[in-house]
């Protein structure tokens, strides 16, 4: 009664928030706790009732806390994963900034995965050349008469721009087929040498730091939507006790601790969903794994995909082999073709698998034939199938791990903010009811409009190489796999 009295005085409720519902439910608190007022027990502790009866006196205001804390948990997982990624490139001032590898300064950030590409990238590298992946194995599949053909009319076009090279090549033509398909055997022996593996995947990465975004968000796509959306989840579950918390203790610091709890926990519960346990547990009937793990088989499919269009493509690999017009392919072919051979018909057959490298779309069967043969994206796909739950864990986790407790951190600095704007604007307790049916009102609609907008407005695109043309299309979006799906693998 006297609570109600207290807001229902006209002077009262012209006084900040604080003040007023603070201080009178704090009087209230501490003349329970002494036995006054008929409403608690003599240890200041409050009954599982009397807390029900002080919910129902003002259910609208009370219902802003759990509704503010899922709002919270979506948002800052929100944050979270923007930035893991976002921007690109450092924004703000360098003011503090120890190092390059160090995404934050004293006023601004990088995203964690581009700040640190490089050594992400070579972890990525590791498990793929060592792994996944032999460049002898892969060239070895080709057939090297069919590929010498392939090649020839390349290496005729560029011997024809040399002076005299009709006379050249009517010279030559005869013994091209046989001398290219001697090249080409031997160029299959040597790969290993004249293609490094490992530095056409780590300049793939290094040179456009989109690609390991791109990479990283293509095959955690469900892991990256779980951590956001789980937050609301999360959030509503942890907020509901931010409720009863406040009802025992309507402090001015209850709400803000209790936000920054929400936001760090939340964050903190959906990265150990994300990845543990690595390898699956049974629980009678219920095996339990973490998300990314029990995904092996639609992610092994989504990686061998992504490299074998963006990273390792045949026009990648060709580019690799002819960057430089006396490097070591030139040297190669010098040691095939020794004098009296011209040199300018060793540059011109450089220049050839050059230009077909850039030109994808003037040498079409030569492409068609080495993506068929080279068969990058099932081989990697299957092997990677193969690993271990652990081993295919590092796939993905180095995102996490790095900078891991920045992160959760935000979550829990943001929710702080966020429960001290509930506590200042009169959000969290009895009173200030239109004040809480907006609060009530613009969290639910920001929360729901997020599905909304992710479902029908946020549709991402992925680009077809073809022969032909370069195609823009929607990424079809696929679910996570059963634990029973992944088992037939094993």
């Amino acid at each position: 009664m006297k609570q109600q009295l207290l807001l229902q005085t006209p002077s009262l409720r012209q006084t900040s928030f604080p003040v007023t519902m603070v201080a009178s439910l704090t009087r209230q608190h501490s003349t329970n706790s002494t036995g006054g007022g008929g409403g608690g027990t003599r240890s200041g502790r409050r009954t599982i009732k009397e807390i029900l009866d002080e919910l129902r006196t003002s259910p609208l205001q009370y219902a802003t806390i759990p509704a503010v804390a899922a709002f919270l948990g979506l948002s800052t997982n929100w944050v979270g994963v923007k930035m893991l990624f976002y921007p690109i490139e450092y924004a703000g001032f360098d003011w503090y900034r120890s190092s390059p590898c160090v995404p934050y300064g004293l006023f601004g950030w990088q995203g964690v995965v581009p700040c640190k590409t490089e050594k992400m990238a070579s972890r990525l590298v590791t498990i793929v050349t060592e792994k996944l992946l032999s460049v002898e194995e892969a060239f070895g599949n080709m057939d090297p008469s069919h590929l010498a053909s392939l090649l020839q009319p390349l290496v005729v076009e560029e011997l024809l721009k040399e002076p005299h090279g009709q006379v050249m090549v009517t010279f030559l033509r005869p013994f091209l087929p046989y001398i290219l398909t001697r090249v080409v055997t031997n160029l299959q022996i040597e790969i290993a040498t004249l293609l490094d593996l490992r530095s056409v995947v780590l300049e793939a990465f290094v040179r456009d730091k989109g690609v390991l975004v791109e990479l990283f968000q293509k095959v955690g796509r469900v892991e990256l939507d779980f951590l956001v959306e789980s937050g609301l989840g999360f959030g509503f579950i942890l907020g509901l006790g931010q409720m009863v918390l406040w009802v025992i203790k309507p402090s001015p610091w209850t709400l803000p601790v209790a936000g920054a709890i929400v936001g760090y926990v939340t964050n903190w519960i959906a990265i150990k969903l994300l990845f543990d346990p690595a390898e699956p547990i049974q629980l009678g009937p219920v095996a339990i794994q973490g998300l990314f793990e029990s995904r092996q088989v639609e992610v092994s499919d989504e990686f061998g995909t992504f490299m074998a269009l963006r990273v390792l493509s045949s026009g990648k690999l060709l580019e690799s082999l002819a960057q430089d017009a006396n490097g070591d392919l030139f040297a190669f072919l010098r040691r095939q073709l020794p004098y009296p051979v011209p040199e300018f018909i060793l540059t011109a057959a450089v220049r050839a698998i050059g230009n077909a490298a850039r030109n994808q779309l003037d040498a079409p069967e030569l492409h068609r034939y080495m993506t068929s043969m080279l068969d990058i994206e099932k081989t990697l796909a299957q092997r990677l199938k193969l690993l271990s739950p652990t081993e295919f864990e590092d796939l993905l986790h180095p995102v996490f791990q790095e900078d891991e407790l920045i992160l959760i951190c935000a979550g829990g600095v943001l929710g702080a903010v966020a429960g001290l704007g509930q506590t200042r604007l009169g959000w969290g307790g009895p009173g200030a009811t239109f004040k809480s049916l907006v609060t009530l009102i613009a969290v639910s609609v920001s929360s729901w409009g997020y599905f909304v907008f992710k479902e029908y407005f946020e549709v991402p695109n992925e680009v077809i190489l073809s022969e032909e043309k370069v195609i823009i299309q929607p990424v079809t979006m696929r679910r996570r796999n059963t634990l029973i799906r992944g088992q037939e693998y094993q």
